[in-house]
């Protein structure tokens, strides 16, 4: 017996130009752009990657919260878990989407395509190096408060590099370190709460991170310091 049929669905050559396909960046949305674009991460890789926040909890809990979102195991590897738990209820629910380990306890966590990981080393200024590294579909990303003789090597290992407002001394350094040009070096002692520097050796960006209502309700309003 032959089921339904419909008539196929059909387009002319002459109108394939008018056909679009809203396709963007995939990963999570950590703010704005200059032109008020969406500002994406894209955590959830097949290679390895790492990425350094020189920034403030606040936006690590956010980025770790809209990790969660896409759908990421997000694994807080922290020695301050008190600041951490309201977050952790918040966004498990009923699913442990996002778990606390203390400095040194990450467990290996299986990551994979449909699986994918994002570890938040929330170490202080001295983080030792990790138990668990980054690897494909599970990336790691750790915040330094300010500029300690961890930064360096963090510095030359990340693949990605968030800067939030420092010191003109903490300025100069990453200036030759990330190569950035004088006029960004000196608007980095006066970014604004939510303002980030994304950078790499080549590429920078700025965004804006602005708190959603329940983000709001939950940690507050963007700040720079703890």
């Amino acid at each position: 017996m032959r089921g339904p049929r419909h008539l196929r669905h059909k387009v002319a050559v002459e109108q394939l130009a008018a056909i679009g396909v809203p396709l963007g960046d995939d990963g999570v949305v950590i703010g704005t752009d200059a032109q008020r674009q969406p500002a994406v991460l894209g955590l959830s890789r097949r290679t390895a990657y790492d990425v350094l926040l020189i920034g403030g909890l606040w936006t690590a809990q956010v980025l770790a919260l809209r990790a969660a979102g896409t759908g990421a195991r997000v694994a807080v590897e922290t020695g301050r878990t008190h600041v951490w738990t309201s977050l952790v209820r918040a966004a498990g629910a009923e699913q442990q989407c996002m778990t606390l380990y203390d400095v040194g306890h990450v467990p290996s966590l299986g990551p994979s395509v449909g699986s994918p990981v994002v570890i938040i080393r929330d170490c202080g200024m001295k983080p030792p190096r990790g138990r668990v590294t980054s690897a494909p579909w599970q990336s790691v990303v750790t915040l330094l408060p300010y500029l300690s003789p961890a930064a360096p090597r963090l510095l030359q290992t990340s693949s990605l590099v968030g800067i939030q407002r420092v010191s003109p001394d903490e300025s100069a350094h990453l200036s030759r370190t990330m190569r950035l040009p004088r006029e960004e070096t000196e608007a980095l002692s006066t970014l604004g709460d939510g303002v980030t520097l994304w950078c790499t050796r080549k590429d920078r960006y700025y965004s804006l991170t602005q708190p959603t209502d329940a983000e709001a309700g939950l940690l507050g309003n963007a700040r720079r310091l703890d």
